[in-house]
């Protein structure tokens, strides 16, 4: 006499999740429409890019010679630069040796012009107080001969009052100037020049620097600042001295690499150790300007080589060759699935285009929002991830069929056979995942790009198998060509192995008699 079993609790609106996953895949279409992303973004060893050649050098006032842990630091810093702009698929290497070694700096697509002037900034920082502040247009002899403020010579203060900031050449800054010394400088748009003291707060005394809106002075893009405790006290120290004075000594300028991107009032000491840069600042620019900041400054000055296009390190001939590989790949999958599994190989076969189509959309809107680009190891990172999603249905469905196997209905196994599988999925699943994360965090280059696929593939398959294979399976176990165990249902007793089951059982019984 057989145990009786506790009835399982069945899912209770499947066609409800069914209709809440197509409603994702609209919202998905929707926004590839709204974005106007239309074709996937190759990476560069598929269509080729934009390349520039870095030629380090000592700074003005620098002695010594380039070594090549200031080269290795300055790689280390414009990676991290390219880095945070997404997964672009970007190349930084050196190349050469000794004091000739350059970097070398290649991106995907035309766009890379943005992100190589990005990288390439010196990002010297610094923070000087204002001595003397005019419009940007030369001045007259007059004025030219006027008592020039304290510590400044008689030339610097000629050369200040002939000084053209609205001649393009003159705003080439370069972060070149020593510290210490009393400098002339144009603001970015060349409406102003100053005569600024030495500077008393570096950039590397900045701990974190973040893009932010103000959106109580209609939507103004600004920089926030972080100091670390040395920049804190000598930020703190400045403003106090200066806020007593009278114009434009009350006034600290923020210098980037040669320019002044802003020169506010300061109208009380400020210990609290963070500051802002403003300048009517537009979303990327102070986004770019935060990235450039939050990695450093770059050890050395670099003379920028022409910028190129640069033909794909692979040819189409390769991507073809990928391509093919994940289609027999695939259909390898769904012929086999077909074969075993009979009717139950169309869940198979339908979970893995609900899988691709949202997939390809991802894919599409991740390179418009994040700039994420496609190469050849992604395409490998997204072949292997099929192994990893068939390995959930046919976990799934081997579960199933072991509670056919104890005697209960289609309906009931597939509700008791999910409790039994979704454990081990998701396990499963986790393992991909976790490897994927760290293989993006600690590799670079190619690998990142295989890891990313192979982590947003696996976190479909559980989507799928959640949102779509499941609620599936309970719609078709009310069917009667499955409920009835048809022959190609894939649920017959031969398929699931129930014939086999009861032979052995008489012959055991006959055995006893």
């Amino acid at each position: 006499m057989s145990t009786p079993t506790k009835p399982v609790k069945t899912s209770g609106r499947p066609a409800r999740t069914l209709a809440i996953l197509a409603g994702a895949f609209v919202l998905l279409i929707a926004a590839v429409f709204i974005q106007g992303a239309t074709a996937v973004r190759l990476g560069l060893d598929l269509r080729g890019g934009t390349s520039v050649t870095l030629q380090p050098r000592l700074g003005v006032g620098e002695s010594g010679k380039v070594t090549s842990e200031a080269i290795d630091q300055a790689v280390s810093i414009i990676r991290q630069r390219v880095n945070s702009l997404g997964v672009a698929e970007s190349e930084v290497a050196s190349q050469g040796s000794g004091t000739n070694r350059q970097i070398v700096i290649s991106v995907p697509g035309e766009s890379g012009r943005r992100v190589i002037e990005l990288v390439g900034q010196t990002a010297e920082l610094r923070f000087r107080q204002v001595l003397a502040e005019s419009s940007g247009v030369p001045t007259t002899a007059t004025d030219a001969a006027a008592t020039p403020p304290a510590g400044v010579s008689a030339e610097l203060n000629a050369l200040y009052a002939s000084l053209d900031c609205t001649i393009p050449e003159n705003r080439q800054g370069t972060g070149s100037d020593v510290a210490t010394d009393v400098i002339l400088a144009c603001s970015n748009d060349g409406g102003a020049k100053y005569i600024l003291a030495g500077a008393e707060v570096l950039g590397r005394q900045v701990s974190k620097a973040t893009a932010a809106v103000d959106t109580t002075t209609g939507g103004n893009w600004f920089v926030s600042l972080t100091f670390n405790g040395e920049g804190t006290k000598a930020f703190g120290d400045q403003t106090a001295r200066v806020v007593s004075l009278t114009a434009p000594q009350n006034q600290v300028a923020i210098v980037l690499d040669g320019l002044v991107v802003s020169a506010p009032r300061i109208n009380e000491a400020i210990r609290g150790g963070s500051a802002q840069i403003t300048g009517n600042f537009t979303q990327v620019e102070a986004q770019d300007l935060a990235n450039v900041l939050k990695y450093g400054s770059l050890p050395l000055a670099f003379d920028r080589g022409e910028v190129q296009q640069v033909s794909p390190t692979l040819g189409a001939d390769q991507l073809t060759a990928g391509l093919l590989a994940g289609g027999l790949g695939l259909g390898l999958v769904l012929l086999y699935s077909v074969l075993y599994y009979r009717g139950l190989g169309l869940v198979t076969v339908g979970s893995l285009t609900v899988a691709a189509g949202m997939i390809y959309l991802l894919v599409l809107l991740l390179g418009e929002w994040i700039g994420f680009t496609l190469t050849l190891a992604g395409i490998a990172g997204i072949i292997v991830a099929i192994g990893i999603t068939a390995d959930s249905f046919i976990v799934y469905f081997e579960r199933i069929r072991d509670e056919l196997r104890e005697g209960k209905s289609l309906r009931s196994a597939v509700e008791s056979g999910w409790v039994r599988a979704r454990r081990t999925i998701v396990v499963a699943d986790s393992v991909s995942i976790i490897a994927a994360v760290l293989l993006y965090f600690l590799a670079v280059g190619g690998v990142r790009g295989f890891a990313f696929t192979l982590g947003l593939t696996t976190l479909v398959d559980l989507l799928v198998i959640f949102a779509f294979t499941k609620p599936m399976m309970t719609v078709l176990s009310k069917w009667k060509f499955y409920a009835s165990g048809h022959p190609l249902s894939g649920f017959s007793k031969k398929s699931s192995g129930i014939e086999e089951t009861n032979n052995v059982q008489v012959s055991n019984t006959g055995m006893e008699a």
